[in-house]
């Protein structure tokens, strides 16, 4: 009859000990994407940019609907831009780029590609490379995503480029034209005026063309150049020496 008790009881203990236990037990909690990315997006607007990229990284990599996933691996990006980290952003932009190219916000980061190099242009002189690179950036914008929202300031943010470019191009040509490098100018100025036919100082650039011709005694080429001149800008300032210039040339 004891042992029969005690096995009761000891039946009871092991009950109640392996309900406890169960109990005791949580299921993991579930994650959830859009949850995590309002908290990081809380962190970024608080400018916790390594807090929020942390969240952000664990919703790309977690995010099973796909729903959330490219807008964090764009945030990344975007905090690499708030942290003035070009290059850590442009590489972010580019790995969203290959990842999902069909993306409703693939142009929008196109579009920040270009920007931040057209942000690095500070004048002819030193903004070359960032306007080179902007432009390719931008039309690769435009051929991509003919319909993208940028479409309107785009052009001018091209017309920038170019103009910066240009300006480029036409120092680089005064520069050898003053140290006598003569057939260096003129394939800077040449190029300029083939890749940039609009270029505001046009009649300046034909005007060192046709002096540069005539230092090396390529008569007909000098003439070409300075008859351009005074047939396209007859007001100009500079056909008085373009005039004289010829003159030199041709018998009178």
């Amino acid at each position: 009859m004891e042992m029969k008790r005690f096995s009761f009881v000891l039946f009871l203990m092991l009950f109640v000990l392996s309900c406890s236990g169960k109990q005791a037990v949580k299921p993991a909690e579930r994650f959830d994407p859009e949850k995590t990315f309002a908290l990081a997006n809380e962190e970024f607007e608080n400018k916790e940019y390594e807090k929020a990229r942390a969240l952000f990284l664990e919703v790309k990599n977690r995010d099973l609907t796909k729903k959330f996933g490219p807008q964090a691996e764009l945030k990344i990006a975007d905090s690499y831009v708030k942290e003035d980290e070009p290059e850590l952003a442009i590489a972010d932009y580019k790995k969203f780029l290959d990842t999902y190219p069909d993306h409703q916000y693939a142009p929008y980061a196109q579009y920040q590609i270009a920007m931040i190099y057209f942000n690095q242009i500070e004048g002819p002189e030193r903004g070359y490379g960032g306007a080179a690179r902007a432009l390719a950036e931008f039309e690769k914008l435009k051929k991509l995503f003919p319909r993208n929202p940028y479409k309107d300031i785009v052009d001018l943010q091209i017309e920038q480029c170019r103009k910066t470019i240009a300006e480029y191009e036409f120092l680089v040509g005064k520069f050898y034209f003053k140290n006598e490098s003569y057939n260096a100018a003129i394939g800077r100025f040449e190029g300029l005026l083939k890749k940039f036919p609009d270029y505001k100082e046009e009649s300046e650039v034909l005007f060192y063309t046709g002096i540069s011709y005539k230092k090396l005694n390529q008569k007909e080429k000098a003439i070409e150049y300075f008859t351009r001149l005074i047939e396209k800008y007859p007001n100009n300032k500079l056909i008085k020496d373009a005039k004289k210039e010829l003159s030199g040339i041709r018998p009178k």
